[in-house]
């Protein structure tokens, strides 16, 4: 009976990933025409040096393999000072005694200036991820450093400086953290926070590679923690009214009743959108090695965890991967945003697909994503017009966990150059599938790096996505968007009056021609870091806009219709529209 029953759950699982692979291999409709070029161009230049940016990342000594070292650190692109110019914060890794935080103010000229001193932001630890968000909804950003043992939350004063407000708002995570975002998963109207959780870490515990030799513990020697939840209870006026005192805010941990704490894992990447259409915010996590979460919200405060029903807890062979990064867009131009995850060289990187709406499948094969020109170990990823075509298209930045047995690039030094990777672009068709231009963007994929973190924003003003990238024991880099013969673009900022703050988990569309295109917006995405708070759109060849359409956080839907010319950034304004049809 045993060999019988063993041999029926062969077949089913031989027969089940056969048909799995099936339905992955076939193609995506999509009502962008194909726009594969036959060349294909440099798309980055590096403007780190002529930008002012001096950032070395320092992840302690060397050869102690100390795991929080090789999950790196992230940084964050936000107006800081509301001069209207991204601003740039870089974390740092080496400990209480190490180099501290760098914060860059950018100047009239596009240049940076360090503005770290004094600043608040610049404090040493081991520093992890950042997310960006006004909590006490004053118009002003603020922030949430992760830490390994530990966190920061930091209210902007409005003068370039931040205080240090964790004791007093009721926040604390004494696990090692990793990726945070903020959304507001009730609808109240006040940004509440998720900060991942990693491993139980025991420094003390020796690791080898497979030869025998010492090297960093992989996550699986740990047990995994769960992701916390902080609900925000609301802003306190200030001390004095007509103060320029900022409001203060409390926050609730909400862990346990919110269903969070029933399912721990090790939690690299995350990202809150609304994953079933309810106008609802849900939280994706995803773990490094073990099955993914989806935790969808049941609009009374708590959340089921469904990644296994909606087919987000493995890829398409039933296997769990080592999820760090997560990028989310409409890749194949239906109006329901995919989901893109990364994972180790000796895996495959993911992208599933949504349809029907809620439920998605791996089509990593039928994308052209399974067979890159090299496998790399990809941690920050993006998806993102680069190229305006109206396609989005996809960058992820890489860097091995485990040392090479042969070394290409001895620039990182003896000890990290046996980690570094070479960073991958791919182009998108706007139907769902890509095409490897890693060789034509040498500025960006062509160096050796121990790449992490990765975002995104117009940092030059000239309607392109620039990037920028942190790296393990090395420089941050700032990469120029120089793409040729772009096309026409919009960049669409959705703002709350009332809540004098940014509409995180608006969805916004955008009707130019005879294109749809659609965005979600929230900055928390890649790794460990926090984009520019904007809606980017590529319009290909069309040089007006006809229509926006925003669903707001609370579920109402209004249309814009000014018909204004493409090539610009606007502001829309909730209330200032008309009602949406229903």
């Amino acid at each position: 009976m045993r060999r019988v029953g063993l041999g029926i759950l062969c077949l089913c699982l031989f027969a089940a990933s056969l048909l799995a692979y099936v339905y992955a291999r076939q193609p995506t409709p999509g009502p962008t025409p194909d726009l594969v070029k036959p060349e294909e161009s440099t798309w980055f230049t590096d403007v780190t040096e002529a930008s002012g940016i001096r950032f070395v990342h320092d992840p302690g000594p060397a050869g102690t393999y100390f795991m929080p070292q090789q999950v790196g650190s992230g940084a964050a692109a936000f107006d800081a000072d509301g001069d209207g110019r991204l601003d740039i914060l870089l974390l740092q890794n080496g400990g209480p005694n190490g180099p501290k935080n760098v914060f860059y103010l950018q100047q009239p000229d596009g240049t940076f200036r360090d503005a770290s001193a004094g600043s608040g932001l610049d404090f040493a630890g081991h520093n992890m991820g950042v997310a960006v968000g006004d909590f006490n909804n004053d118009g002003r950003p603020d922030l949430v450093v992760t830490q390994y043992t530990g966190l920061r939350l930091l209210l902007n004063n409005g003068d370039g400086t931040f205080s240090d407000v964790t004791r007093e708002s009721g926040v604390d995570n004494p696990a090692w953290g990793t990726s945070a975002a903020f959304f507001d998963y009730d609808r109240d109207g006040w940004l509440d926070l998720v900060v991942l959780s990693y491993v139980d870490y025991d420094p003390t515990w020796p690791c080898q590679a497979p030869n025998g030799t010492r090297d960093f513990c992989a996550p699986k020697t740990f047990k995994g923690r769960v992701s916390r939840l902080f609900h925000n209870l609301g802003g306190r006026p200030a001390a004095t009214p007509g103060s320029n005192t900022p409001a203060r805010a409390r926050f609730e941990d909400v862990t346990e009743t919110s269903g969070l704490g029933r399912t721990p894992g090790p939690g690299l990447g995350v990202v809150c959108a609304d994953f079933d259409g309810d106008g609802w915010p849900d939280i994706f996590v995803a773990n490094d090695g073990a099955a993914n979460h989806l935790w969808m919200n049941q609009k009374n405060g708590t959340f089921k965890e469904e990644a296994v029903e909606r087919s987000l807890a493995y890829n398409n062979m039933g296997q769990s991967q080592a999820g760090m990064g997560v990028a989310l867009g409409d890749v194949n131009g239906d109006g329901m945003f995919d989901l893109f995850v990364t994972h180790l060289a000796e895996e495959t990187n993911t992208l599933w697909t949504q349809k029907p709406r809620g439920f998605f499948r791996d089509q990593s094969a039928a994308a052209g994503l399974i067979t890159p020109t090299w496998r790399a170990t990809g941690f920050g990823t993006l998806l993102a017009d680069f190229d305006h075509d109206g396609a989005l298209d996809l960058a992820v930045v890489n860097g091995r966990v485990a040392a090479r047995a042969a070394v290409d690039d001895w620039s990182l030094g003896p000890f990290w150059s046996r980690y570094g990777d070479r960073n991958q672009l791919f182009r998108g068709d706007g139907r769902g599938r890509f095409r490897d231009v890693s060789e034509a963007n040498q500025p960006f994929s062509g160096q050796y790096a121990i790449s992490r973190g990765l975002l995104r924003g117009d940092f030059d003003g000239d309607g392109a996505q620039d990037l920028l990238v942190t790296s393990v024991g090395g420089p941050a880099r700032l990469y120029r968007n120089v793409a040729p013969n772009r096309g026409h673009w919009l960049i669409v900022r959705a703002f709350d009056p009332a809540l004098k703050r940014d509409a995180y988990g608006a969805e916004i569309r955008v009707r130019a021609g005879d294109q749809t295109r659609t965005a979600w917006l929230n900055p928390a995405e890649s790794y460990l870091c926090s984009s520019e708070p904007r809606a980017h759109f590529g319009l290909g060849t069309a040089a007006r806009v006809d229509e926006i359409e925003v669903v707001w956080p609370d579920g109402t839907a209004e249309v814009f219709e000014e018909g204004c010319d493409a090539d610009r950034r606007v502001e829309l304004r909730k209330g200032a529209g008309r009602p949406a049809r229903k």
